[in-house]
């Protein structure tokens, strides 16, 4: 759908106004950070070929690399099954995340139990 109006209809904001917006690296599949888009952010996005996003604290756009240099180049863009999340591929030029780590979820990795599939249950 190349329709940027269609598009923002399909949507599904939260009671916000915003929509989560996965960052992943177009060629390496890695997860880069989420941010939060409303409306006229996902229109800069789809429409200007960079990440554009809406910050609940400040409450103003900001878009990634305007001052710190690490752009995000849009390459791809698609709804979840719900229309409620979005997955954007980019082209990461610097660190993804504010701390200065390639990705956001290097900051501070968890150590949970790794579960098993168990042997003649329908998943295996």
């Amino acid at each position: 759908m190349n329709d940027v109006d269609a598009v923002l209809e399909r949507a599904t904001f939260d009671s916000a106004g915003l929509l989560p917006a996965i960052i992943q690296q177009w060629d390496t599949k890695e997860v880069l950070m989420l941010g939060y888009m409303n409306a006229e952010a996902l229109r800069r996005t789809l429409t200007e070929g960079r990440v554009t996003f809406w910050s609940r604290s400040r409450q103003e756009f900001w878009r990634k690399g305007d001052t710190s240099g690490n752009v995000q180049y849009v390459k791809s863009a698609a709804f979840d099954c719900d229309d409620d999340t979005l997955l954007v591929q980019v082209d990461q030029i610097g660190a993804a995340c504010h701390t200065g780590a390639r990705r956001c979820f290097d900051v501070d990795p968890l150590e949970p139990v790794v579960g098993q599939p168990v042997v003649g249950s329908p998943t295996t």
